[in-house]
Formats: structure tokens, C-alpha cells, sequence
């Protein structure tokens, strides 16, 4: 079952948005620090983004300027603001808890993910 519940992909055209969220299958997140990869189309697992419990963030050099990450407390959700987005940005995208799982266990540890498509 899936811990983390990820929505908000889609299919766009290069230079346009999309917003990602994710949500915990429990009630609240199980830790405060938290992060976004993606699986590219080579199968590969990026690291794209994380937050830390004191509001610190993290970024990929091939995100930074484009994408953002928030958190909502109120709402218990993780966002990825993507804009700007490139062809390359393409993949399935994961929230997770711990880098050290993704590395481990590869990006679909977590949940579902969420597909994203970025045509030129």
C-alpha cells in the first residue's frame, strides 16, 4: 500500500506548468523532511527537490529557477510548482521520506507517482 499518494501530472507543451501535490495515505506525514524525484524514460531516478522541517530547500541544478517546493501544514500536502518546463523534465514523478530509500530501494519506494509530459 502506498504511503504517499502523488497527483497533478500531465501532458504540456515545453514552457508551460504544472503543479504536483502529494499526500499521505495516513492522516499526516510521518516525517518532516521530504523530497521529489522522478523516473526519466532511461529509467533513471533523479533527485529533484526536498524540504526540511525547517523550511530549507534543496534543488537539482537542472530545476533550479523553475521549480518550487512547498509545504502546507494545514492541508498535509507536498507541492512541486513546475514551471518552465523542458522536454527533459519528463518522467514519473515521486515524493518521498527519505533520500537514503530512494537511493536503496529506487523512486517508486513511496507510492504511485505521477506521470509528467513534456513535448516539444
Amino acid at each position: 500500500e502506498a504511503q504517499l499518494v502523488e497527483s497533478g501530472g500531465g501532458s504540456v507543451q515545453t514552457g508551460e506548468s504544472l503543479r504536483l501535490s502529494c499526500t499521505p495515505s495516513g492522516r499526516v506525514f510521518e516525517s518532516p523532511d521530504i523530497g521529489w524525484y522522478r523516473q526519466t524514460p532511461a529509467h533513471k531516478c533523479e533527485f529533484v527537490s526536498l524540504i526540511t522541517s525547517d523550511g530549507k530547500t534543496q534543488y537539482a541544478d537542472s530545476v533550479k529557477g523553475r521549480f518550487t517546493i512547498s509545504q502546507d501544514n494545514a492541508e498535509n500536502t507536498l507541492y512541486l510548482q513546475m514551471n518552465s518546463l523542458k522536454p527533459e523534465d519528463t518522467g514519473v514523478y515521486y515524493c518521498a521520506y527519505d533520500r537514503r530509500t530512494v537511493v536503496r530501494y529506487g523512486c517508486d519506494y513511496w507510492g504511485q507517482g505521477t506521470q509528467v509530459t513534456v513535448s516539444s
